[in-house]
């Protein structure tokens, strides 16, 4: 059996080095393509491996068709949408997922940037606090519960709805629970997306949905900038002076929103959530041991497709 680390940005030395004793402990070859340039890279050492772990590289159909041996892609992190599940299962191969192992960096992204926005970007102005405050979490998975956890801590009053959750699921963690989307919005004056990127949320939150927010409201994106319909927070913006935007995932038009809303919005250059050393060690190793409980004994516990 063999696995290989195919990853156009690397993990950590410390985070490959441990993957690959877990692989190697569990009699597993393992092949590395780091940093490359060209796809045709990837198809050519991903033909005989039979698992490959990925962090945001792209696994579509022409990879799966290079890759005559392949069992199993895991993604290490939580977001899988690089990942074609129709072709994979076309191809009986098993795609897997990494949930929770990057949650609590994410939490702390999102914490980072809100003091930074409601410090006014730290420009020395008068700003306000968290505390007192209220929070949505839209979507109540494995990031969001890390959120609620630190705001809790900066005494912040925290709701949350998920369509998979029950009422009582929610509450269990200390949150209140809302019974609609309207309602968490309407009711918090700082959302922060958890969602993933669906056919049901693609382009979900929009003016509509955002002009009900309370004075002085701010949306936060760590999840997927496919969810946010852009011209509809322009417009929102335009007519709002009191509503602010930040995100880990810039948005297309984020040269526009600069433009006319300067620190009213701040995106990262680049997406962060996950980019601490434990996090990046977290989600490989996860990957490594998920790889071989699957190759030697069928686990297929975080199977996506």
């Amino acid at each position: 059996m063999k696995v290989l680390i195919a990853t156009e940005k690397p993990f950590a030395a410390a985070a490959v080095k441990a993957m690959e004793e877990v692989l190697t402990a569990g009699g597993i070859e393992v092949a590395k393509l780091e940093k490359y340039t060209e796809k045709k890279q990837l198809l050519e050492a991903v033909a005989d491996a039979d698992g490959i772990i990925i962090r945001s590289d792209i696994v579509d159909a022409e990879v799966l068709d290079a890759a005559k041996n392949l069992k199993l892609v895991v993604r290490a992190g939580a977001g899988y949408d690089n990942i074609d599940l129709a072709a994979a299962t076309a191809h009986n191969v098993v795609a897997m997922n990494t949930p929770g192992q990057n949650a609590n960096a994410v939490a702390e992204l999102v914490f980072g940037m809100l003091l930074f926005q409601c410090r006014n970007q730290f420009s020395g102005a008068a700003g306000t606090e968290l505390m007192g405050k209220t929070l949505g979490l839209h979507a109540f998975g494995n990031v969001a519960r890390n959120v609620a956890r630190v705001a809790k801590g900066f005494g912040m009053e925290v709701y949350a709805y998920d369509p998979f959750l029950t009422k009582e699921q929610i509450e269990s963690a200390g949150v209140k629970a809302v019974a609609s989307i309207p309602e968490l919005y309407k009711t918090c004056q700082y959302v922060s997306l958890h969602c993933p990127a669906t056919k049901e949320t693609i382009g979900s939150i929009n003016y509509d949905l955002l002009k009900t927010m309370p004075k002085n409201a701010c949306l936060i994106n760590t999840a997927r900038k496919e969810v946010i319909d852009e011209a509809g927070v322009l417009k929102l913006m335009e007519e709002r002076e009191d509503f602010k935007y930040i995100a880990d995932v810039k948005p297309a038009a984020a040269d526009d929103f600069v433009a006319k809303f300067g620190t009213r919005v701040f995106f990262t250059p680049k997406k962060s959530g996950a980019q601490t050393a434990e996090a990046n060690a977290n989600a490989g190793i996860a990957a490594a041991k998920q790889s071989v409980g699957f190759l030697k004994e069928g686990i297929d516990k975080f199977r996506v497709n």
